[in-house]
């Protein structure tokens, strides 16, 4: 699925082009990018959304410390919209705290990856789409 289109919401410009790098060598080039969890919002469920030039992602990286909106502010309007509660969604963390972890697996996160991305997990991730999550 090389050509999945993949939204990445990530407010810091240094990890966005750390994870643009690790998308791009893992293959994947068709990414749009969110820097604030209500800019993602807007993109999934706003008028953008509404078919005024914008396609749902095939997968959602999403980090979970954002401005605006927090990661868990996007992932409960997500699963909480019938256009979107079946999206997959990768938590972006490089939190090792069980409370933060759990919460994301409560909200049907596919597997929370750690900063900085590593080309070889994205792309087993995404190509693979395994059942279940996992901390990478």
């Amino acid at each position: 699925m090389q050509d999945a289109e993949i939204l990445l919401v990530e407010d810091n410009s240094n990890c966005e082009e750390l994870a643009l790098r690790a998308l791009r060598k893992a293959g994947y080039s068709n990414v749009a990018v969110a820097r604030d969890g209500a800019e993602a919002l807007g993109m999934l469920l706003g008028e953008a959304a509404e078919g005024r030039g914008y396609n749902e992602p095939d997968f959602v990286l999403l980090d979970m410390k954002l401005p605006k909106i927090d990661g868990v502010g996007v992932l409960q309007k997500i699963r909480s919209d019938e256009r979107t509660k079946r999206l997959k969604v990768f938590a972006l963390s490089s939190s090792e705290d069980p409370k933060d972890l759990e919460e994301c697996r409560n909200l049907g996160v596919l597997a929370v990856l750690s900063k900085p991305l590593n080309p070889e997990v994205l792309r087993f991730w995404l190509s693979e789409e395994p059942v279940g999550t996992a901390r990478q």
